[in-house]
């Protein structure tokens, strides 16, 4: 008599064996296992993959095979036009009855989703979505009037009060592997890393991160030391005390619920007030990105268009060379803002404080369209997650989920100042700068010609000169904001 029939496991953005429902269904309803991973990158519709996500992809995918193969089931890779097709050839050809994916929340991603449950039905085969990358599902939360949540703070009390989110599962063991091998790509075949080598310094910042592994190794050591006081630390960028859990995060290395309950678990230990709001913050930010993921489930057009129509009347420059290119490579002449663009062309991620100082001087100092500027985050972060770059950038804009959108424009002199007082982050990415005293690091400007020479600095030739001055174009910003009012009334 034989067993049950290959279950196929679809893997997109959920590179683990631990917390992993998909894997988990498939590995208990028994028989073989097939993962496969389909590269159609053609479905990913108005946001391809960017060029430094690739990079991280590849060597992501390389451990995830070494993974599955340890676990006794080779990674099969495919590559296609439609990851229903391939799935579909691939289900033919080891006769599999079964197929378990964890599902995502992106409005292409749900249409590649649906496109697959079509195909495979049609092929007599039982397709089985999971919720593998989020702490609760979209559908879960709703305010007492039966809505959408459109304000952060309100659902994170609802999650909280709602006290469900699942322990996180245990790594599957041995899966049984299927007497017939379809056909594979390597990892190589989906030429994925440049052909100029400029990823050199990507690679290096993320190796000891990447895999399942490296990652939950890498956050333990953090749960070990700076998480006791992330409070403090998470908005100084020259401390470097964050988790670095994101690229993790978005490519599905470790889960959510694995990185809440592990905080959860801290929090059980502690009596210290101070220590306890700092998991508790870490855990709230973990939840910020399930609710970047619940508003686009619930307001797909917030994936190219503002969750706020008004948001349209507001008088957006043009977009230039001189503008945007010098923001891109760092040449805005505020230090903070630079640096942190370094940091990103350098490492492919940015500081979280840095992301919205630098997104608050594209749209309010600049006033150039938030969707700008997500592009270009889009195609040089490694965590480059479409629910949480763009939420956080109409966040930035004021046209996103939040109450208080009007008056929010970040100072980038006081910015660095306050976060930033001796000047630390902005001298390790701009070294030009590294002689400047903390007085004037800043605000190198206000220094007289020959204190700056002195300092190894002329402004105009080694360091650019203020693009704008930040107080007019503040004034600018909430004229504008007044045209957005009026379109609302």
């Amino acid at each position: 008599m034989s067993g049950p029939k290959p279950s196929l496991v679809w893997f997109r953005r959920d590179f683990r064996l631990t917390d992993n429902p998909a894997l988990r269904a498939a590995a208990d309803r028994g028989g073989p296992v097939v993962p496969v991973f389909v590269w159609s990158p053609g479905e990913d519709g108005d946001w391809p993959i960017g060029a430094a996500s690739k990079v991280y992809l590849h060597h992501a995918l390389l451990a995830l095979a070494e993974a599955l193969e340890k676990a006794g089931s080779p990674l099969v890779i495919r590559v296609g036009d439609s990851a229903a097709g391939e799935l579909a050839r691939v289900a033919r050809a080891v006769g599999a009855e079964s197929i378990c994916y964890n599902r995502l929340y992106e409005p292409q991603m749900i249409a590649q989703s649906a496109a697959v449950k079509e195909a495979l039905r049609d092929e007599g085969v039982e397709v089985k979505g999971f919720d593998g990358n989020i702490l609760m599902p979209p559908w879960e939360l709703k305010t007492g009037a039966g809505t959408p949540y459109s304000v952060y703070t309100p659902y994170w009390k609802s999650m909280r009060k709602a006290a469900c989110i699942p322990e996180p599962l245990p790594a599957v063991g041995k899966l049984g592997k299927s007497s017939k091998s379809p056909a594979s790509k390597t990892v190589e075949d989906l030429d994925l890393l440049p052909s100029i080598p400029w990823d050199e310094s990507i690679l290096a910042y993320w190796k000891p991160y990447i895999g399942e592994k490296n990652a939950w190794s890498q956050f333990e050591r953090y749960l070990s030391g700076d998480a006791a006081e992330y409070s403090d630390l998470r908005n100084l960028p020259a401390r470097d005390a964050t988790s670095h859990m994101s690229p993790a995060l978005h490519w599905g290395e470790v889960s959510p619920r694995q990185l809440f309950h592990a905080i959860e678990e801290k929090k059980k230990g502690t009596t210290s007030d101070s220590i306890r709001k700092s998991y508790e913050t870490y855990q709230s930010e973990i939840a910020w990105r399930d609710f970047s993921a619940y508003v686009m489930f619930h307001f797909p057009h917030t994936s190219t268009d503002p969750l706020k129509p008004e948001f349209d009347a507001f008088p957006w420059n043009e977009v230039t060379e001189e503008n945007f290119g010098r923001w891109r490579r760092g040449q805005t002449g505020y230090p903070i803002v630079d640096a942190a663009m370094r940091q990103l062309w350098a490492i492919g991620w940015m500081h979280n404080r840095c992301r919205m100082i630098v997104a608050s001087f594209l749209c309010k100092d600049l006033r150039l369209h938030w969707i700008e500027g997500a592009k270009w985050f889009y195609d040089t972060l490694v965590d480059a997650d479409l629910c949480s770059n763009n939420m956080g950038w109409q966040w930035s804009a004021g046209c996103g989920a939040d109450a208080q959108p009007f008056f929010r424009i970040f100072n980038p002199i006081g910015q660095g100042e306050k976060f930033d007082p001796d000047g630390a982050y902005i001298k390790q990415w701009c070294p030009e700068l590294s002689n400047v005293p903390p007085k004037f690091i800043h605000k190198p400007w206000e220094m007289n010609r020959g204190e700056l020479e002195l300092c190894g600095v002329l402004l105009g030739r080694d360091y650019p000169e203020p693009m704008v001055d930040h107080k007019t174009e503040r004034q600018k910003a909430l004229d504008g904001y007044e045209k957005v009012k009026e379109a609302k009334r």
